[in-house]
């Protein structure tokens, strides 16, 4: 194989070059193109019979038909030449008028005007031109131009001028514009009827994207339904299998954890009321800490692990959700900013990005003194940003933050005293959206977390 592909080797860089170029400039949607595949060969066809009717048949009949016409007028001509005249030669102009067809007038003998300008692709102008030389052979002048509807020769005699007017559609096929009509005409019917049914076969597609795009970013999709060439049908099915077996193992891990959430409730519970018997002592100070970070670490996993699936998306109005989170800094002793521009009006799940929030805000206030949150909608997206003037995340080890259960060994430890889930539920949250969540360098200093999820 190797052998037979070596002769091409040097054709492979252009080959590669071309294929970039083409694929810098042509469309990228399925819809437009399809539609090039469908109307590049019909142009291509068309150019082509276009080329050879013009070439070939219009050309070739129009040839034909000068030369008839010019050896008619030759005819008339070795009339003149070698046979007696009436003076008027009112014998002539009959003859030409009733067999002919053509208007001959004999003239005395004058100069024949100066050549009239040639349009560059007129036929019939050419034709004449040569026929005139070859069965004639004598000085002539022809207009083309002047009369739309009829064209002039003069031929010039021993004695005299032989004048003739003959009607455009007896040198030329006058009706090849109708092939011309009737070609380009049901093309373009044919190209819109084609074009209705492309319609019809991507509409499919852009649903089955539309509704895989809504399901990724956690969003319902009710009205989805299996439609278009079988093909397309086979792959929203499988969508819809898929979907429903996400569905399905969502629920049972939601329901499976609920039943784990409450068991070690109520076993911490009853811990606690143990504790309280005890009064307090260090020991049970100790184990009431100890109680109490258990309770927190199984709401954080329990947070990690049921995600945000049981909440729906809703209208939200961020400017009022980040003034919240103001509000309880303020109430906690955090120092902390908020700053919003531009439409207040998102679609996302309100406490599941408020926790997000919360778990960056606590992040950057437990290891910085001052924490700053800012948010925009930028052509369609939410771009929150979270500053704070602490140590910040060495660059090599942003990735491994937001590994869950994974603490920094640094001096940003995340969640000294908790599970190591911060970020991890953060990231959750963002990629839950259909967005994501970026660890950068902070002006402020320390680290900017930055989500950027759908609007």
């Amino acid at each position: 194989m190797t052998r037979l592909l070596r002769p091409f080797k040097p054709l492979l860089g252009p080959y590669k070059a071309i294929s970039r170029f083409m694929y810098r400039v042509m469309p990228k949607g399925l819809f437009t193109r399809t539609f090039l595949i469908i109307v590049t060969p019909i142009v291509i066809l068309q150019s082509v019979l276009v080329f050879v009717f013009m070439e070939r048949h219009y050309q070739l009949v129009s040839q034909r038909m000068s030369e008839a016409v010019v050896r008619e007028i030759a005819a008339v001509v070795y009339v003149l030449e070698h046979y007696p005249q009436d003076p008027n030669y009112a014998n002539v102009e009959q003859l030409a008028s009733r067999a002919l067809g053509m208007s001959m007038t004999v003239t005395p003998l004058e100069p024949l005007p100066p050549p009239a300008p040639k349009p560059f692709f007129d036929v019939i102008d050419q034709e004449l031109s040569k026929a005139i030389s070859q069965k004639i052979g004598k000085p002539f002048w022809i207009d083309t131009v002047g009369r739309s509807r009829f064209v002039e020769i003069r031929i010039q005699l021993e004695d005299s001028i032989l004048r003739v007017f003959t009607r455009r559609s007896q040198t030329f096929a006058s009706n090849s514009h109708i092939f011309l009509v009737w070609m380009f005409s049901t093309s373009l019917v044919l190209v819109i009827i084609a074009l209705l049914f492309l319609r019809n076969q991507i509409r499919p597609i852009i649903r089955l994207a539309d509704a895989a795009d809504a399901f990724g970013k956690g969003r319902p999709v009710d009205n989805f339904r299996a439609s278009g060439a079988r093909e397309v049908r086979r792959a929203s099915l499988a969508f819809i299998d898929m979907r429903r077996r996400i569905e399905r193992q969502i629920e049972q891990r939601t329901t499976m954890l609920a039943g784990v959430s409450h068991d070690l409730r109520t076993i911490l519970t009853r811990l606690r009321l143990q504790l309280a018997f005890l009064g307090d002592t260090p020991e049970s100070e100790a184990m009431r800490k100890d109680v109490g970070e258990m309770s927190n670490m199984l709401e954080d996993y329990l947070a990690f692990a049921s995600g945000d699936g049981d909440e729906d998306i809703q209208q939200t109005d961020i400017a009022a959700l980040l003034e919240e989170l103001e509000e309880e800094a303020e109430i906690s002793g955090l120092d902390l900013k908020v700053r919003f521009d531009g439409d207040m009006d998102a679609e996302v799940r309100r406490l599941s990005l408020k926790r997000c929030l919360s778990n960056l805000i606590t992040n950057g206030c437990k290891y910085g003194n001052r924490v700053e949150v800012a948010g925009s909608i930028e052509k369609g997206w939410l771009v929150i940003t979270v500053d704070d003037d602490g140590p910040g995340i060495p660059e090599d080890q942003r990735e491994l933050a937001f590994q869950a259960f994974h603490r920094l060994d640094l001096a940003r430890n995340m969640d000294e005293s908790g599970s190591g889930l911060g970020l991890a539920i953060a990231r959750d949250v963002a990629r839950g959206h259909g967005g994501d969540l970026y660890l950068e360098d902070s002006p402020l200093g320390g680290l900017r977390a930055r989500i950027r999820i759908p609007a």
